[in-house]
């Protein structure tokens, strides 16, 4: 579903040149869930902007469903992230004009045929907003925004979700609440789910975690298949 390869991102600040990732490899498989994370700085969100197509790699490929991102077009781009991601920012990132059913009709509209109106009513009553379709954000609580906006990544059921820090600006019930979210969406809809979390709750339930330090992975703990699981409970009795 995703990959990654070499993929290399600096900034030039007139000679000298700040790396930001230097040289990150990794394929995610269709449904997996995954939670890349690491230190204040280590290149998490930049890594997230690269797999989401919001910025270009410096050098290296990324692949998304086989489509190979990293050297598209504006244009063919922007139509790749309308079909095949959904976003979530920690920032919610609502438009303030729009009311919440508004904002979650919206990337259908720009994305998908056909009159979404009642798969966006059923999405927000999904995130227990039944009563708030109405709102403008500022009407709703920074949960119920967080909420709407996961709603918004899910209307066009692209086959991958990406976070980035979904659960940051949340106390710790509304943040366990956006994350039961997610990861029904994950099991339900057999979605890839990657996001980039300072929180260990959350990275404690995913089904791998690659930690990034100065721009690289230090680190890549994949899942234990259950098979395994009940081979060593066997075996040590």
């Amino acid at each position: 579903m995703i990959e990654v390869r070499d993929a290399k991102k600096w900034i030039q600040n007139g000679a000298r040149r700040v790396e930001i990732l230097k040289g990150i490899t990794f394929s995610i498989p269709a449904g997996q869930f995954v939670a890349i994370v690491g230190a204040s700085g280590s290149g998490k969100s930049t890594l997230l902007g690269l797999l989401a197509g919001l910025d270009a790699p410096s050098s290296g490929e990324i692949w998304l469903d086989g489509v190979p991102i990293h050297n598209l077009a504006e244009a063919d781009l922007a139509a790749v992230r309308g079909r095949k991601i959904g976003f979530v920012f920690q920032s919610y990132q609502l438009i303030q004009t729009l009311t919440a059913l508004e904002n979650v009709l919206l990337p259908y509209e720009l994305n998908v045929k056909g009159n979404g109106l009642a798969l966006a009513r059923g999405m927000l009553t999904e995130v227990g907003l039944a009563e708030r379709m109405d709102h403008y954000p500022i009407q709703l609580s920074g949960g119920e925004q967080q909420r709407v906006a996961l709603a918004r990544a899910f209307i066009a059921e692209p086959p991958i979700v990406m976070a980035d820090e979904p659960t940051g600006n949340l106390d710790s019930a509304n943040g366990r609440l956006v994350l039961d979210l997610l990861l029904e969406r994950n099991r339900k809809a057999g979605t890839t789910l990657v996001l980039v979390t300072h929180d260990a709750e959350v990275a404690s339930r995913a089904d791998r975690r690659i930690t990034l330090k100065d721009g690289m992975i230090v680190e890549d703990t994949l899942p234990i298949p259950a098979a395994s699981l009940v081979e060593d409970k066997e075996r040590n009795g």
